[in-house]
């Protein structure tokens, strides 16, 4: 295997070594020794086995074009950096299809007066639904993410996210009334 051929060579001195003749093996070797970590970032961000596998793609790609332009003092941290942030712009963009799908469904009633109303009500809950599940802890902000908008079951939380299922049940039911009083709070506000 290659990678162990060159196990004796810290990550610095295979980037100092691209640097010098911009030869895209060196990159190969230094990507291949964080294969397993970017893909588990991609798990821990999406969720999704298969997206995961994409990403850690699309990753290579993107470090390969940006080592060209910049220069890298720390790799490790940098590719972790980058791992994340290409995660996070793919929940973004999920998120947005699925905003712009619920605006969809919602605007495809007919245009009576009362539903211009509930329209523009259940537009207005669904942003503020949105901003306030991001203000719940992690654990529940998790955990109602799975079981309301993704549809598991308890055990099925409770096996994803390794939570028992009394935790489970109690970070979705603390979860769900934080959330009505967060949005509430915010309805209130905009009166």
């Amino acid at each position: 295997m290659k990678a162990d051929k060159y196990a004796h060579i810290s990550d610095q001195e295979l980037l100092e070594q691209f640097y010098t003749d911009h030869n895209n093996e060196w990159l190969g070797i230094l990507l291949q020794r964080y294969t397993l970590l970017l893909l588990g970032v991609s798990m821990k961000y999406l969720k999704n086995e298969e997206e995961a596998r994409d990403s850690v793609q699309q990753i290579f790609l993107k470090v390969i074009q940006e080592l060209h332009k910049y220069k890298v003092a720390y790799f490790k941290s940098w590719l972790y950096m980058v791992a994340k942030n290409h995660c996070l712009m793919r929940i973004r963009e999920k998120q947005g299809k699925i905003t712009a799908e619920i605006n969809d469904r919602l605007t495809a009633r007919p245009e009576e007066e009362t539903d211009k109303q509930t329209l523009l009500q259940n537009d207005r809950t669904l942003e503020l639904m949105e901003r306030s599940l991001g203000e719940l802890n992690s654990e529940q902000q998790q955990c109602v993410t799975l079981f309301y908008l993704q549809k598991k079951s308890y055990q099925e939380v409770s096996e994803e996210t390794g939570y028992s299922m009394l935790q489970v049940k109690s970070y979705i039911q603390n979860g769900k009334r934080n959330l009505k009083l967060l949005i509430e709070k915010k309805m209130k506000e905009k009166e």
